[in-house]
């Protein structure tokens, strides 16, 4: 008898405190790369109630106007009035940057290899130690899991509603949360939807709720997932006015599982935003879902996990695993060989095979770093498929 459990992953949108962090931090990296695409670049953003500060270790050519992209940005997201709580205008912006370490720039410099005589153009050093890890299952068209494509698709259509002026009273502030239920490894019906959002004093929850089940929820949720049983919270505290950084503080890479799967694969805790693709825990990550997409678009797996390991100024990973869950139709160890023939994972080969040293960053900075095939993100490419397939024909 097939098991029947319950998964739920939950999305932010671009207005929530750590996302306009994640938003800034990327759009100061993207408009370095934009002049100087060898910039090295590990910029932190935290904020409070008027207030902004970018800090981190930044090497680069470029002359950046830190504090117009910080209010750009800010501007871009909606928060352009005092009445929002937060006001792009008349915030505080502080700027504690300084230059990498070179400890760590020589590793990234010139890899270990290189320094043993190995070099062959591909010499940059991974520019920390850790795993990362990407993974892809059949359950949705972009191979991501239902769950947290949901969340995403809400989110985004809760910004877009907001922008577009269909529901008036919305501010950039929101959180979206979805409840899946499988039988088996199926997904089978949403059993809870929770969306929570920053509105304007005036206007009262019913109003809110019925505009959200008609402006958002009924156009994304498929029709055949929901039944009379599926539950649906909109603003369950009844009020949500005072939102932003006025309601909480923001920092930088504080919604992790947010940008990833929502917690249906694993995670090897290094966030994405601010960090130049000399960072593996930016540029492996990629890779790893660019792999684990690639090996169920060829149909090798239904489900598929891949960890990427590496020593800092190393340029080789220290290991790679790949697991399909038991869902493989070839032998799983001929499947990591495939992959490892078909794709280099040193640094300088992932940024090269993915062009990474230019300004894409800022588009991904909310609702996912994956299954975003409506952006140019070249690790959702899937054209190393056929080839995989051929290796098993």
């Amino acid at each position: 008898m097939l098991k029947k459990r319950l998964f739920t992953s939950e999305s932010v949108t671009e207005g929530h405190p750590d996302k306009i962090c994640d938003k800034i931090s990327d759009a100061i990296l993207d408009a370095m790369l934009a002049v100087d695409p060898m910039s090295r670049v590990a910029c932190e953003t935290c904020t409070t109630t008027g207030l902004v500060m970018v800090m981190g270790e930044i090497t680069t050519k470029a002359v950046v106007d830190i504090p117009a992209v910080v209010r750009r940005t800010v501007e871009e997201i909606g928060y352009d009035r005092a009445k929002f709580g937060f006001d792009c205008h008349t915030c505080a912006v502080l700027n504690s940057i300084h230059e990498q370490s070179p400890d760590i720039a020589m590793g990234v410099d010139k890899s270990l290899e290189a320094k043993q005589g190995e070099s062959d153009g591909f010499d940059t050093g991974a520019g920390d130690q850790g795993m990362m890890f990407g993974y892809a299952c059949d359950e949705t068209e972009e191979l991501m899991p239902l769950p947290i494509s949901l969340a995403h698709k809400l989110a985004r259509r809760l910004t877009e509603i907001r922008k577009t002026g269909v529901v008036d009273y919305l501010r950039p502030d929101g959180k979206t949360q979805v409840t899946v239920e499988y039988l088996g490894d199926k997904p089978v019906r949403v059993d809870t939807i929770v969306i929570s959002t920053q509105h304007g004093p005036d206007v009262e929850t019913d109003q809110i709720r019925a505009d959200l089940i008609a402006h958002v929820i009924e156009p994304i949720i498929p029709a055949a997932l929901m039944d009379a049983q599926t539950k649906i919270y909109i603003n369950p505290t009844g009020r949500f006015v005072v939102g932003g950084p006025q309601g909480d503080s923001g920092l930088t890479g504080r919604k992790i599982i947010v940008d990833t799967y929502g917690g249906y694969a694993r995670h090897g805790g290094g966030a994405f935003s601010g960090k130049d693709p000399t960072k593996v825990d930016r540029s492996a990550a990629y890779a790893a879902r660019y792999i684990a997409k690639n090996v169920v678009a060829a149909g090798l797996a239904r489900q598929c996990e891949v960890q990427i390991a590496y020593a800092i100024g190393v340029a080789r990973p220290v290991s790679v695993l790949l697991d399909t869950f038991g869902t493989a139709s070839v032998d799983e160890d001929a499947i990591r060989d495939a992959v490892l023939e078909l794709i280099d994972l040193r640094p300088a080969a992932i940024i090269k095979r993915f062009d990474l040293r230019r300004p894409i960053y800022s588009a991904v900075a909310a609702y996912g770093h994956m299954g975003r095939e409506d952006i140019d993100a070249p690790w959702e490419k899937r054209d190393m498929a056929d080839a995989l397939r051929a290796k098993f024909n």
